[in-house]
């Protein structure tokens, strides 16, 4: 979700089939409106989704009556007057357009608000919305507990808690449950006065995993944290792509160059803008989907 400054517009992207589709809230309605061009994109795979959505509008004059024209972002980081449709309006475009995958994609919009990484991602937003980032300690256990506790408590029943059971993903096996404790404060003590030293101790702490669940979506939080306390800098996520940074995080193991490259490459000074933080946050549940 990103927070538009001065009109205040909360906006989202949600991903289906690795496909963003950007929404946003209308106070005067009290609900979400998605666009009209990111929903026909999902559905047909079209290589030029404006131009479809323009002509099945021109053939099926009822799609222009549930239309509204709200502000999105676009990927030149504009807004612009973009048609969007309400969950309504959804069923009348998915009757429209021909495609296999709509009865996917009308289960996958029904579970919104109501799965447990959608549930977490709003609290994840609260973090900045409600300021309680900034009580946060950075860099520490503690404080990657804190926000852990923060986005899936009341989720899971170990919310906040470090593991005391081994896990693996992939055939690795992460760091033994047996020694995390004293793994973890050694991580904590890791030097992070430069950029490298702190990639350095972000892929270590990725390495030691000291939870059961929501590591990757904690320790993104955890890293743009220490990044922006000491280096006034924070990572815009949206830059990074998903195969490239989960590959990247897998090679991290042996060779950090590939992850520090991507960071890298994707600083911003914009540290305590709200769009960026809000993409980040969707960008960062977005690399966690299967």
């Amino acid at each position: 979700m990103c927070y538009n400054k001065g009109a205040m517009i909360k906006t989202s992207i949600r991903f289906f089939d690795d496909i963003p589709v950007r929404a946003v809230w209308n106070e005067e309605s009290s609900k979400w409106y998605f666009c009209a061009v990111d929903i026909a994109e999902a559905l047909t795979t079209s290589k030029a989704p404006r131009k479809y959505w323009n002509t099945l509008k021109s053939r099926n004059p009822q799609l222009s009556t549930i239309c509204r024209q709200l502000k999105l972002p676009a990927r030149d980081g504009k807004s612009y007057l973009t048609d969007v449709i309400d969950d309504d309006g959804v069923n009348t475009v998915l009757a429209v357009i021909p495609s296999k995958k709509s009865a996917v994609f009308l289960k996958w919009m029904r579970s919104m608000g109501t799965s447990i990484d959608e549930q977490s991602k709003q609290k994840a937003y609260s973090l900045f919305e409600d300021g309680i980032i900034n009580t946060i300690e950075v860099g520490t256990v503690k404080g990657l507990r804190q926000i852990h506790a923060y986005i899936f408590g009341g989720l899971y029943d170990f919310a906040g808690q470090i593991r005391n059971v081994n896990i693996s993903k992939g055939g690795f096996m992460f760091a033994n449950a047996l020694y995390l404790d004293e793994t973890l404060k050694t991580i904590e003590n890791m030097p992070e006065d430069t950029f490298e030293q702190i990639v350095q101790k972000y892929v270590e702490m990725n390495i030691a995993h000291p939870f059961r669940e929501g590591n990757g979506r904690t320790t993104r939080i955890w890293l743009d944290m220490i990044l922006k306390k000491n280096l006034s800098k924070c990572v815009d996520w949206s830059k990074i792509d998903k195969t490239e940074y989960l590959d990247a995080m897998k090679r991290s193991v042996v060779d950090e160059s590939g992850i520090f490259t991507l960071l890298q490459n994707a600083l911003t000074d914009k540290i305590d803008d709200r769009e960026t933080f809000m993409k980040g946050i969707d960008y960062s549940y977005y690399y966690e989907e299967e």
